[in-house]
């Protein structure tokens, strides 16, 4: 798949404006920040999953600092939640949507990536799901909290669902769109059956999944 086609580029930046709008709201419920502070926290969410995944990939400079789309989009997600944020009267459901929305997109995009750069369909897989959680993870160390990835029900499994369907549908010859779509649509089902449920991947004895 060429990473410059309309369908990848559509899927990465979707992703990061869903991604930026999750982050600078979680700063606005979380920690108040000014605006410098919700930009960054929302530029850092949107932007983080896709930089780890070129920096595997040795695709340099990551196409954050090679396209200046993913730089605007971000920063456009963001001043949007900082200006329509506050008006919003519930915060839990806005930003696990867009949490969901982000890790979907990132999760397709990334698997993508990977095969056209040559890597083999598990290593994909892989890098779907470190796209698509690395943004939010960054995100949770910067306001202090345990990261999603490690203490939220079904975040990274769903995550790897999606890059796994892709990545076969892909592999046996379906066309990218009706893959992509098809790995994002069981990626956000996923997550959300897990948060709607409170269903948590199975942990040691007498402990709680993650």
């Amino acid at each position: 798949m060429d990473t410059a086609s309309p369908v990848y580029l559509v899927l990465d930046l979707t992703g990061v404006f869903a991604f930026a709008l999750n982050g600078a709201l979680t700063a606005i419920k979380l920690v108040r920040l000014d605006i410098v502070g919700v930009v960054t926290l929302g530029m850092i969410t949107a932007l983080g999953g896709g930089m780890l995944r070129d920096i595997v990939l040795d695709a340099l400079p990551p196409a954050t600092f090679s396209d200046w789309r993913y730089l605007a989009v971000a920063a456009s997600g963001s001043l949007v939640a900082f200006v329509l944020g506050r008006r919003l009267d519930r915060w839990a459901t806005p930003i696990v949507v867009l949490d969901a929305i982000g890790l979907s997109l990132f999760a397709v995009s990334g698997a993508l990536k990977g095969l056209d750069f040559g890597v083999g369909a598990a290593q994909a897989v892989i890098l779907g799901a470190l796209t698509a959680v690395g943004g939010g993870t960054l995100r949770d160390v910067l306001v202090r909290e345990i990261p999603s990835v490690l203490s939220s029900g079904l975040y990274a499994v769903p995550a790897l669902a999606g890059a796994l369907v892709v990545v076969v549908a892909t592999e046996a010859g379906l066309a990218e769109l009706p893959a992509a779509l098809a790995g994002a649509v069981l990626c956000f089902v996923v997550r959300m059956l897990g948060v709607r449920y409170d269903i948590h991947v199975p942990g040691p004895p007498g402990q709680r999944g993650a």
